[in-house]
C-alpha cells in the first residue's frame, strides 16, 4: 500500500520534468517504468492468470501462473496508462473529462465486484481501488471547474501522468487489469492509430493539434495522426468545447460498451 502513493508521487516528479525540459517521446514511454518500480517490487499479489474457458481444453489447465511475466506485463500496463492519457489531449477539458470518465467507470467497476462477491480479500482488494480512485475524481472534479474551455488552468503532462498512474495503480492492486485496458478502449484506439507517428514512420511534430481559424472560431483538422484530428475530419469542423464534448461521450460510450461485453462474456469466456 506504501508504494502505490510512491509510485504516483514519483509519476508527478517525472511529469514536471517532462513539463520544465520539453522531453522527447521515446524518452516519455520509459518514463513510467521508473516510477512503477516500487508498485513492483511491493507487489505480494498472485502472478497468476484464468485461462479463458475456449482454450481450457487445449492447454489442459484453467490457471496459469506467468511469474516475473506477470509483473513485465504490469510494468507495460503502467506505461501506457500514464502515456494513454497524455496522448489523446491538447483540447481544454479533455485531459481531465477522459480522466473523470474512465475514473468513474473504474469507481463503478469497484462497487459491482464488492457487491457480487463474499470473499473477503477480494473485497478488500477492490475497496482499496476505490479509496485510491474517488481521490482521483474528486481532485479532477475541482480541476475540470478551471481547465474547461475556455480554460484558465493548463494541466499539463504533470497532470496526465499523475491520473494515468492513478488508475494503473488502481487497476494493478485491484487485480482488475484486463477490465482496466477495456475501460482504457478509446485510449487504445488513439494509440493504434498514432503508432506512425509515435514511432516516427511518418512525420511527428511536438504537439499534434487541430489549426484555429480566428475569424469563424473553429477548428478544422489537421493531417495529424490523432482522434483528436480524426473527429474533426470525419464530422466537420466545430468549436474547441464541441470537439471535447464529442470526444468525451465517444468515451462515455467506449465504457458502456466494456460493461456490456463483460456482462454478454461472464460465465462463457472465464
Amino acid at each position: 500500500y506504501n508504494a502505490a502513493p510512491t509510485s504516483i508521487l514519483f509519476m508527478i516528479l517525472l511529469g514536471f520534468v517532462d513539463d520544465v525540459l520539453d522531453v522527447p517521446w521515446r524518452v516519455k514511454l520509459l518514463l513510467p517504468s521508473f516510477a512503477a518500480l516500487p508498485l513492483l517490487m511491493a507487489y505480494a499479489g498472485h502472478t497468476t492468470i484464468v485461462i479463458p474457458k475456449p482454450l481450457r481444453a487445449y492447454l489442459e489447465m484453467e490457471v496459469l501462473d506467468l511469474g516475473v511475466l506477470y509483473k513485465v506485463y504490469m510494468g507495460l500496463l503502467a506505461v501506457f496508462c500514464t502515456n494513454a492519457v497524455n496522448i489523446l489531449a491538447g483540447v481544454n477539458g479533455l485531459d481531465v473529462g477522459q480522466t473523470l470518465v474512465i475514473s468513474s467507470a473504474i469507481l463503478i467497476h469497484n462497487m459491482m465486484q464488492i457487491v457480487s462477491s463474499s470473499d473477503a480479500d477480494y473485497q478488500q482488494a477492490h475497496a482499496f481501488s476505490i479509496y485510491l480512485t474517488q481521490l482521483l475524481v474528486g481532485a479532477s472534479l475541482g480541476l475540470l471547474c478551471y481547465n474547461w474551455y475556455p480554460s484558465s488552468v493548463f494541466v499539463g503532462d504533470t497532470y496526465t501522468y499523475f491520473a494515468g498512474m492513478t488508475m494503473a495503480v488502481a487497476g494493478i492492486l485491484g487485480h482488475f487489469s484486463e477490465t482496466l485496458l477495456l475501460f482504457f478502449l478509446a485510449q487504445i484506439i488513439n494509440f493504434v492509430y498514432s503508432i506512425p507517428q509515435l514511432f516516427k514512420w511518418v512525420p511527428c511534430p511536438r504537439h499534434r493539434l487541430p489549426s484555429f481559424e480566428p475569424k469563424t472560431g473553429l477548428l478544422t483538422g489537421s493531417k495529424d495522426m490523432n482522434l483528436v484530428n480524426l473527429f474533426l475530419r470525419w464530422f466537420g469542423r466545430c468549436t474547441e468545447q464541441q470537439l471535447c464534448i464529442r470526444l468525451l461521450i465517444f468515451q462515455g460510450l467506449c465504457s458502456g460498451f466494456c460493461f456490456l461485453l463483460r456482462f454478454l462474456m461472464a460465465g462463457w469466456y472465464k
